[in-house]
């Protein structure tokens, strides 16, 4: 069960990201979660928006000049207590899983759950583990409604 995940690509420079998120803005896109790496010379931007939102979020940034790029990813929920993660990593590792990146996604409705946007080298092998393993992941509905 993946989500889709939009990443855009920046210029490490000063007011880049605010430009960014202030476009997206006043197109009505509301980032439930979002993420920056950086480099010496860019930055890359993860963000989820909700699913309608997708296309439009697309368009606003190429319009905008912006290198933007739409994959998948698992949302895996944890107990949002001590070790829930590393139960989750426990799984991971288990699989014989690598971590290529991953970030938090946290909403006031989330149950006392914590969920984890996670890119693995294989998500499909991720996928299969974690069913094993009674992980729970969030469908892309699951997010919008969250």
């Amino acid at each position: 069960m993946f989500i889709s995940q939009i990443s855009v690509f920046l210029e490490n420079n000063p007011g880049t990201l605010r430009a960014m998120t202030e476009l997206l803005g006043k197109g009505g896109i509301d980032l439930l979660a979002l993420s920056i790496a950086d480099t010496q010379s860019f930055g890359i931007v993860r963000m989820i928006v909700h699913s309608d939102q997708i296309e439009q979020s697309m368009t606003l940034l190429k319009e905008g000049g912006y290198i933007a790029r739409l994959n998948h990813v698992i949302c895996a929920s944890v107990p949002d207590r001590p070790l829930g993660l590393a139960e989750l990593l426990t799984v991971i590792e288990r699989a014989e899983l690598s971590v290529e990146y991953m970030y938090s996604f946290l909403r006031t409705n989330a149950n006392g759950k914590a969920h984890m946007i996670l890119r693995l080298n294989d998500g499909h092998k991720a996928l299969e583990a974690f069913t094993a393993n009674g992980i729970e992941m969030l469908s892309q509905i699951d997010v919008d409604n969250l």
